[in-house]
């Protein structure tokens, strides 16, 4: 028997109507505070761009929509290490690909061990340049990356038509503000940690123009702006048996696997 089948029907009729109301009620008369979600954002941004060293791990799912119109969910792991304003070292790990990115202030440097191929870019700037160079390439960009900008709230506020406080949450034990925000295009959601710290804990993003909504879900978790970084930490040393490709070359180290015809969620 399932769960719904054993509810009464009488009963169940009843009162889905009122529970429906008040739903709808709370959603569309939001209090006061919910124009608190500019200011709450930009506190986040100034904390993250404020800290000259960051680490932190994270999980993220990315939903595809296939051409029958069936949802389908992929999911990676990975970790994070910057040090402002130019060194920046991330994984991601999937059922698919393995890839890390390593950038030294002049060299971007994305490695596909599970094809075990390389490709190098000469791009010397700063971490925000950076990632603004890779925002287009998207088997090379970063999960959420635009959180970790020193100017993020100015990229996150660019196009946001609404913006609201929706209340509280709890991300992996810890308590969050809860954000809403809409483009024209895409609905995405954040989750900032209460107190000294704002941290983003959760972000989602919906892609409001494919059918099915996919969605993009990054969980940041471990983070740490005290973490030692070794005079190494942002060297790429190859193995012996490596191949070196051109950027355009470097197949196979996307999130969602080789094959699957769809459209990804994910692109705010």
């Amino acid at each position: 028997m399932s769960l719904h089948s054993r509810w009464p029907r009488a009963l169940t009729a009843s009162w889905l109507p009122a529970v429906a109301w008040a739903l709808t009620a709370n959603l569309f008369a939001m209090p006061a505070w919910a124009d608190d979600a500019g200011k709450i954002l930009k506190a986040m941004s100034d904390y993250v761009g404020s800290q000259k060293v960051i680490s932190a791990t994270y999980d993220s799912d990315i939903e595809v929509i296939t051409p029958d119109l069936q949802k389908i969910q992929f999911a990676s792991s990975g970790q994070v290490l910057l040090s402002r304003p130019d060194k920046l070292r991330a994984t991601r790990t999937g059922g698919y690909a393995d890839v890390e990115l390593i950038f030294d202030g002049k060299t971007a440097t994305a490695f596909g061990k599970n094809i075990n191929a390389f490709a190098q870019l000469d791009t010397p700037g700063s971490i925000d340049q950076l990632l603004d160079r890779l925002e287009n390439q998207s088997s090379l960009a970063l999960p959420g990356a635009d959180l970790l900008l020193s100017n993020a709230y100015d990229v996150l506020m660019s196009g946001v038509l609404d913006a609201k406080h929706m209340g509280q949450g709890v991300i992996n034990g810890i308590e969050c503000e809860h954000l809403a925000f809409r483009n024209a295009d895409t609905d995405w959601q954040l989750w900032v940690e209460i107190g000294p710290r704002p941290i983003p804990r959760k972000y989602v993003i919906t892609s409001k123009a494919v059918t099915g909504g996919p969605q993009y879900t990054l969980r940041i978790k471990d983070w740490k702006t005290d973490a030692p970084v070794g005079a190494d930490a942002f060297a790429f040393k190859p193995p012996a048996d490596a191949k070196k490709v051109d950027v355009k070359a470097l197949r196979e180290i996307d999130e969602v696997p080789p094959g699957v015809v769809a459209v990804a969620g994910g692109k705010k």
